[in-house]
């Protein structure tokens, strides 16, 4: 028998653990997880259970991407005493277990790895106040770390918050200005400072930073040598965020552009197409809503679950609660818009179960009862709602007023209005409220609305303050409505704080009715208009054209020299004639009857109509004169003789004809 080679032998030799655990860190270190995993087996089969060995090997198997093979390795791993609740609760949201993935981090030590992982998990279920909580308690570790801050900002955005945004960045010591962002080189920073200031309604600022991010991003991306089309793939986010940018400073045309050309090219990951798709559905609105309506179904996948929604290509798992929202929100209008109602009805149905802590399946359902001329339903949904949640019940009241006030139900309409605090002062509020108040006949309770909002503008120490505004509309009101004194007392106030020319004229006019002495007062603070000075009353009333007349007298009017000179200085123009006409030789005159219809004009004459080829009997029937000429033997000639000579001897005995047919068809 030959001897064994060195290879061999060597081969033979069994591995030290310690040699497996270098190797299995010289894998990791070079990203090559696959291997890393396989070598973390060997180290299990050299020593079975080692804690370390089976964390390596899920750590490996979560790198590459084999999510389902790290989740095996775990249950494996059961019966050991090893703790891998956290790489579980990881697994489960890579796969988009999110409240699964929730549950196996309650009661586990708050840790920096726990609490950011906890973020991002109620992040991706809309909670985003919790969120908050979670990044707020991350501060105590003091981690320096750019995603975090990214996060943070992403976070305080997506829970409303974007007011917040520059305050907790300053306590982070980060400065998100321009300038500022383009020493940092971020281009994820710059992408979600921006998207704060459109929440700010900054718009002209956040295209400059969503400009930045886009060079940021190319030149990252074009050093790692990205081509054209890779580079406008990886920054599709940062298109369609500009297109919403000039979406909402109205470049409707540009925005529509750039929505178009990226679903055509397929030029985005699938969530900024569905982005691109929903922006665009909306700029579009109910144009082409049958084909706005294919476009969104193409990103929703077929169930046959009742009540069961699921987006294609894991858009459930890359899009926000909010974004969802509005995709579901633009397909419920298109199917009211195309008549289908009972689809309509449906997904509101699922949408209520999905998104429980949001008001829009609320007006969804309250619109689709609309379509269906369901009105009173509607009312219900809604009143139900802002009885039950009243802090977050604007939205639904206002739709409820209006709904109510297209439907003549002003009583509910107005009451509504009435249980939002917040905006009762407004103009267009009161003005509504006001006209509802007056279609019920309620005038009292319409001045009340008045004399409530004049108060409150009197304690407001807003900037942009409208007690002119409102006192003056009060005070006409109540002039409208008869009430003189309170009329008088408001202008009054208004002449005190205004002072203006209107103002004054009202009030002279008010206390003429309440106050004689007063108005007169009044009326001399009024500046004479420019004009009237020196003008004859007497003479202006003789030259009057509305005088009196009471009977026929001779009308002239004694017109001053002055203006019969000005009349005299008048130039006349020649006239304009048409091209080519020479009024020496103008020709015959056009017809004075050239625009009545022909019937109508005196040299109309009607058509005679010719009786002589009328032939009278049943369908078919054939003249006695044409029969008895068919049954004679004579020649052509002859034939068309009598044929020609026929119709003149019908005609000189019309009726003697006529009187013979009928008495031989009586016999």
């Amino acid at each position: 028998m030959p001897p064994k080679s060195k290879a061999a032998a060597a081969a033979a030799e069994p591995v030290s653990v310690e040699d497996l655990f270098t190797s299995l860190h010289r894998h990791i270190q070079a990203s090559e997880f696959e291997q890393a995993a396989k070598v973390a087996d060997q180290v299990l089969k050299a020593a079975p259970g080692d804690e370390d060995a089976v964390r390596c090997k899920v750590v490996a198997h979560i790198k590459a991407d084999e999510i389902d093979k790290a989740l095996a390795t775990m249950r494996a791993a059961e019966r050991l005493p090893i703790d891998l609740s956290y790489y579980k609760a990881y697994c489960y949201y890579r796969q988009n277990k999110l409240q699964e993935a929730l549950d196996l981090l309650r009661g586990q030590e708050e840790t920096a790895a726990i609490l950011q992982l906890e973020s991002q998990i109620l992040y991706r279920l809309g909670r985003m106040n919790d969120c908050m909580n979670s990044y707020e308690k991350l501060q105590k570790f003091k981690i320096d770390s750019m995603d975090l801050k990214i996060n943070i900002i992403a976070a305080l955005v997506a829970a409303g918050r974007a007011s917040e945004v520059q305050t907790t960045m300053k306590a982070q010591k980060v400065d998100l200005t321009t300038r500022a962002l383009r020493d940092t080189r971020s281009f994820e920073l710059a992408y979600n400072s921006a998207c704060s200031l459109i929440e700010d309604k900054k718009y002209s600022e956040a295209k400059e930073q969503l400009d930045l991010a886009k060079r940021i991003g190319k030149e990252e991306l074009m050093v790692e040598d990205y081509g054209e089309d890779e580079i406008e793939y990886e920054l599709a986010p940062v298109s369609a965020q500009l297109a919403y940018v000039q979406q909402l400073q109205g470049q409707s045309q540009e925005a529509m552009q750039t929505y178009v050309n990226m679903i055509n090219k397929k030029a985005a990951d699938p969530s900024s197409l569905a982005v691109a798709t929903t922006n665009l559905i909306s700029l579009k609105g109910t144009k082409d809503a049958a084909d706005s309506l294919k476009k969104l179904d193409r990103l929703i996948e077929k169930s046959t679950a009742p009540n069961h929604l699921q987006l294609v290509e894991s858009l459930d798992f890359k899009l926000s609660q909010r974004q969802k929202e509005a995709l579901y929100s633009a397909r419920v209008l298109l199917l009211l818009h195309t008549n289908k109602t009972d689809q309509a009805h449906e997904l509101v149905s699922a949408l209520l179960g999905m998104f429980q802590d949001s008001v829009f399946p609320v007006l969804l359902q309250a619109a689709v009862h609309v379509k269906e001329k369901k009105v009173q339903k509607a009312e219900e949904v809604l009143s139900q709602y802002a009885e039950k949640h009243p802090e977050n019940s604007k939205g639904v009241l206002l739709a409820l007023a209006q709904i109510a006030a297209n439907a003549n139900h002003f009583q509910l309409a107005a009451d509504s209005l009435s249980k939002i605090p917040d905006i009762q002062h407004m103009p267009a509020t009161v003005a509504t409220l006001v006209a509802l108040r007056e279609r019920l006949g309620d005038s009292n309770a319409a001045a009340s609305v008045l004399d409530s909002a004049v108060q409150w503008w009197k304690n407001s120490m807003n900037g942009n303050n409208k007690l002119d505004l409102f006192t003056r509309e009060a005070a006409e009101f109540k002039l409208s409505h008869g009430r003189d004194e309170e009329a008088c007392l408001l202008y009054e106030e208004l002449v005190k704080s205004h002072g203006s020319t209107e103002a004054l004229a009202g009030l002279v006019v008010t206390s003429a009715r309440t106050n004689l002495g007063k108005a007169e007062q009044y009326e001399k603070k009024l500046k004479p208009l420019p004009g009237l000075q020196g003008v004859n009353v007497e003479s202006l009333e003789k030259t009057s054209a509305a005088r009196h007349v009471e009977g026929p007298q001779d009308m002239t009017v004694d017109v001053p020299e002055e203006v019969k000179k000005q009349k005299a200085k008048k130039r006349k123009r020649k006239p304009r004639y048409p091209k080519g006409f020479d009024p020496a030789n103008p020709g015959p005159p056009p017809d004075p009857e050239r625009w009545l219809p022909r019937r109508e004009r005196s040299s109309y004459r009607p058509k005679r109509k010719d009786k002589r080829a009328q032939v009278r009997g049943a369908q078919g029937a054939v003249s006695r004169e044409t029969a008895a000429t068919n049954a004679s033997g004579s020649s052509k000639g002859s034939q068309t003789t009598s044929s020609s000579k026929t119709p003149a001897a019908n005609t000189d005995q019309p009726k003697a004809s006529n009187k013979s047919r009928k008495k031989k068809s009586r016999s």
